[in-house]
């Protein structure tokens, strides 16, 4: 079985932990030069107005800045919103209240790296799901088409158009807090699915089972 090596990302969606259940070797790349306007810094959930994305600022970043040096900045108070915004999302949904003080901390919290952050909230999840995977950092930039990787670093993107069964997407439906008015929304952050059906997000990654 190839090696999945994904890219580091905000409040994953299902696809991206669909990507990590369905595999046992996963590599964070940690060395690539940092991109803007991908999952890295954003996630997309569902609120009473439609689908919203939630953004972590970061510290000025360039074109030479490596994943693994990425600050989240000083200078906005990002977390208070992110948690009101979730708490407005979700408050209502059946096990947000089972799950709230798992999420609430990372929103109180400082943290100094874009990475740090993130891959602290991915265990939380993947503990949350009782999946027991070994999640390891890239110790060198792994160059694209290098043979023995599943490469889904630019893949599973918010701006590259998936179709089912394409990189582990899958549009099975849940149930959903506002889906009486804007209908199902496939691939929110998973969170979406936590707070909607619980322990029973696990069910939704065997969808792309290997």
């Amino acid at each position: 079985m190839e090696k999945l090596l994904l890219s580091t990302a905000y409040l994953p969606n299902i696809q991206y932990f669909r990507a990590i259940y369905n595999n046992t070797e996963i590599f964070l790349e940690q060395f690539e030069n940092f991109p803007k306007q991908s999952f890295r810094n954003r996630a997309y959930i569902m609120t009473d107005h439609g689908k919203m994305s939630i953004n972590i600022p970061l510290e000025k970043v360039n074109s030479k800045h490596l994943t693994k040096d990425i600050k989240i900045s000083k200078n906005e108070n990002w977390q208070p919103k992110h948690w009101h915004a979730i708490i407005s999302a979700y408050n209502s949904s059946p096990f947000f209240e089972y799950f709230r003080d798992d999420f609430e901390e990372f929103f109180t919290k400082k943290y100094e790296f874009l990475l740090d952050f993130n891959t602290q909230i991915i265990h939380k999840i993947l503990n949350i799901l009782n999946i027991k995977r070994e999640i390891t950092f890239t110790s060198d930039y792994i160059f694209e088409n290098t043979p023995g990787y599943e490469d889904l670093r630019q893949k599973i993107h918010p701006k590259t158009p998936q179709t089912q069964g394409v990189n582990y997407y899958d549009t099975t439906v849940y149930p959903q807090v506002f889906d009486f008015k804007h209908g199902f929304t496939e691939n929110l952050s998973i969170i979406d699915a936590i707070f909607n059906i619980g322990e029973d997000t696990h069910n939704l990654l065997k969808k792309n089972e290997k």
